[in-house]
């Protein structure tokens, strides 16, 4: 990690997937302007680090850290954004094992930083599935605004309220004005709050920058939906539901409102729409709005 100032460091997190893990690691090896890598591994049981550690055998850019246990994706991210901004990054790349860049991503990105003069919360790649089209599950929220800096579209430049950790670009000065994402949430959300929480909190300009694209290798290109999702995801949505009850909530009464007309909706989307396990389904989204009642977990700082 020698000279590392003003450097990028590439965060990528990881969970028994090595063979994503591979496709990832070469994907940011064909980026035309350069990173570290810097490897998250949630205490994977299958080969993922022995395949970090013959890849760094041959590229001095990659650096591997073992978490000792399952983090989830927001403990993950957590971990991996301290350790770049500790270690001296001037940016931080944040993406998932099953996330590959195209070969300009980061230099798109790089350019909208120059364009924006640094005046920018975070910026975030546009999400491709592997049919090209878009990846549902990561559409950026644009904002209504967006024409107030209507220069920009001609470099594919949009201002944009939430993005997801599918490629997101920030810079180290940020993280630390900021803090970290909140480990708490485990999965699902951690990734809406800290972009909402720069962009609505903050209130810091945020962009989606057009010309820089990934690939995201998801199973399925759907996005969430309680009423339709296999009964083996379930378990999620609990965590989800909680999660958004604290996203929201630190929005006042807007925000609250937004969030019970969301449960209402999939309460009826429920009622209507689910083939099979509707008390079942019904009682996830139950809980998972109880929980969210009291949880208020902790924002860390650098």
């Amino acid at each position: 990690m020698d000279e590392i100032k003003d450097r990028v460091a590439a965060v990528v997190v990881t969970y028994n997937r090595a063979e994503m893990l591979r496709q990832c690691l070469m994907s940011l090896q064909k980026q035309t302007m350069p990173c570290d890598i810097l490897v998250v591994d949630n205490a994977s049981t299958d080969d993922t680090q022995a395949l970090v550690q013959r890849a760094a055998q041959h590229d001095a850019s990659i650096f591997y850290r073992n978490t000792g246990e399952n983090l989830g994706g927001a403990g993950g991210f957590n971990f991996g954004m301290r350790w770049a901004v500790e270690a001296g990054y001037a940016f931080v790349w944040v993406m998932d094992d099953d996330c590959f860049p195209e070969p300009v991503s980061l230099e798109k990105l790089l350019d909208a930083d120059r364009l924006l003069q640094g005046e920018y919360g975070w910026l975030s790649s546009v999400a491709l599935w592997m049919d090209g089209r878009e990846c549902r599950m990561n559409r950026p929220k644009i904002k209504k605004n967006f024409y107030d800096r209507i220069e920009l579209l001609r470099d594919g430049i949009l201002l944009a309220e939430q993005a997801t950790f599918v490629s997101l670009f920030l810079k180290a000065e940020t993280i630390r004005a900021v803090g970290l994402p909140v480990k708490e949430f485990f999965i699902w959300g951690d990734d809406i709050e800290y972009t909402r929480r720069i962009t609505i909190r903050e209130k810091m300009p945020c962009y989606v920058v057009g010309q820089s694209r990934v690939i995201h290798a998801m199973k399925n290109n759907s996005g969430s939906n309680l009423a339709v999702d296999s009964v083996e995801r379930l378990g999620r949505y609990k965590l989800a539901f909680r999660n958004e009850a604290y996203i929201y909530r630190r929005e006042g009464a807007k925000g609250i409102a937004y969030y019970i007309a969301k449960r209402g909706r999939d309460f009826l989307w429920v009622l209507t729409r689910a083939k099979d396990h509707r008390l079942k389904r019904l009682g996830v989204l139950l809980c998972g709005v109880g929980k969210g009642l009291a949880f208020y977990p902790k924002q860390e700082r650098i």
